[in-house]
């Protein structure tokens, strides 16, 4: 029975490349090759909706593009991909974020998820003119989702909270179906949290017997709430048809980091107070060695970009495989990426989903995939419609 859903991610956090692009969570973001433009972060959202990607994370943070506006403009490029759109309650009132949902989740045709993001960086906050600590902006977090919710269920709302006020708030126009809650942490007031509010709770790309240990967690949090959650896990990946290939991969990507690089940035990503940040900076330990944590997971990302640290790395076969692990140990939903964007989403697409379809774990999310040819036709026969399909020269079509 197929039960993995797969989305890719939307390189708007400094551009897109060939070699890692380092930076995030308070650490600036390093100049690409390709620049977060509209076509070309279009020519990522349509190929991995054609290849079979339910939905594309876009981040939020003073380190990338809004993920509002630029989901907004990508939208009409697209016509099933749904986008993950990562925001931070804090910075905007219940009352207008559940107004934008609704107006993306309805203009859209019901392509929005949203992605809960507190935000792990103090420094980073009072930035933006939030100067609570992590704590509280757990905790307000808390009052804001509770009121969305109860916007979203056409309550009329007078709220008088810790942190949140509001008098008579009424959203006129509700979205419909109502957008499910991604949120992620790895500290005890995340976990709260998500058991109360979130529909998929998140993890960043830990081993299977770290993560097999935040489900269970998860689970109980949720059961003694009354609630179900479904888990996903946050991972870059480098497939290939042969595991030497796949792990040349990664050696190369290895060989394009400095060791200033990961200086600087390890130095940065110390500051963070995201207990998630941290665990990834213990699989890599700012060190080029010993970065296969688990067979077949690579924490060499995570020597330069802050958040998801880790990587798949195998042959298909092998990363069919250890994505199984995971799924045995409750994850169902897979947010993926890998450099450069593009072309790796057809790596992983043509090579790993497929081989997830024979298994039976995964299924085209398109009534008709884009791309699947029907049978030979005889020799003179009517041909039905050709069903469009992306080329190899447009998988190229990349800017300078």
């Amino acid at each position: 029975m197929s039960d993995l859903t797969f989305h890719w991610f939307l390189p708007t956090n400094g551009g897109d490349s060939p070699q890692v692009v380092g930076g995030g969570h308070g650490v600036p973001a390093e100049p690409s090759v390709r620049p977060a433009s509209v076509p070309y972060l279009g020519q990522v959202a349509r190929s991995a909706e054609q290849l079979g990607f339910e939905a594309a994370l876009t981040p939020t943070g003073a380190w990338c593009d809004d993920a509002w506006l630029t989901t907004a403009m990508l939208a009409p490029l697209s016509e099933r991909l749904k986008f993950l759109v990562a925001f931070r309650p804090g910075l905007v009132s219940p009352l207008l974020a559940a107004q934008m949902a609704g107006t993306f989740q309805n203009l859209t045709g019901g392509r929005l998820l949203l992605n809960v993001v507190v935000g792990g960086e103090s420094h980073e906050q009072r930035a933006y003119g939030d100067f609570l600590d992590k704590d509280a902006r757990y905790a307000r977090c808390g009052e804001f989702l509770d009121v969305v919710r109860r916007l979203w269920a056409g309550e009329t709302v007078t709220y008088q909270g810790e942190h949140l006020a509001l008098a008579d708030a009424v959203l006129a126009q509700r979205p419909d179906p109502l957008p499910e809650i991604y949120f992620g942490g790895s500290s005890p007031a995340a976990h709260d949290v998500a058991a109360e509010h979130a529909d998929v709770y998140l993890t960043w790309g830990e081993p299977p017997a770290a993560v097999a240990r935040k489900v269970e967690d998860m689970r109980r949090r949720a059961a003694e709430r009354g609630r179900e959650l479904r888990f996903g896990i946050r991972l870059h990946a480098i497939a290939r048809d042969t595991r030497e290939e796949a792990w040349a991969e990664a050696d190369r990507l290895l060989a394009g980091i400095s060791d200033e690089q990961i200086a600087r940035v390890q130095a940065g990503l110390r500051r963070s107070e995201s207990e998630g940040q941290r665990r990834m900076l213990d699989l890599n330990r700012g060190s080029r060695d010993g970065l296969e944590v688990h067979p077949g997971l690579w924490a060499g990302i995570g020597l330069v970009r802050g958040g998801a640290g880790t990587a798949l790395v195998g042959s298909h076969q092998e990363v069919a495989d250890l994505i199984e692990e995971y799924a045995a140990v409750g994850i169902s939903e897979f947010i993926l990426s890998g450099y450069p964007h593009l072309e790796e989403a057809y790596r992983f697409g043509e090579g790993v989903l497929p081989e997830l379809a024979r298994r039976g774990r995964w299924v085209h999310p398109a009534p008709s995939p884009l791309g699947l040819r029907s049978a030979a036709i005889p020799f003179g026969a009517t041909a039905p419609a050709a069903v469009p399909v992306v080329t190899h020269q447009d998988r190229q079509e990349v800017p300078a």
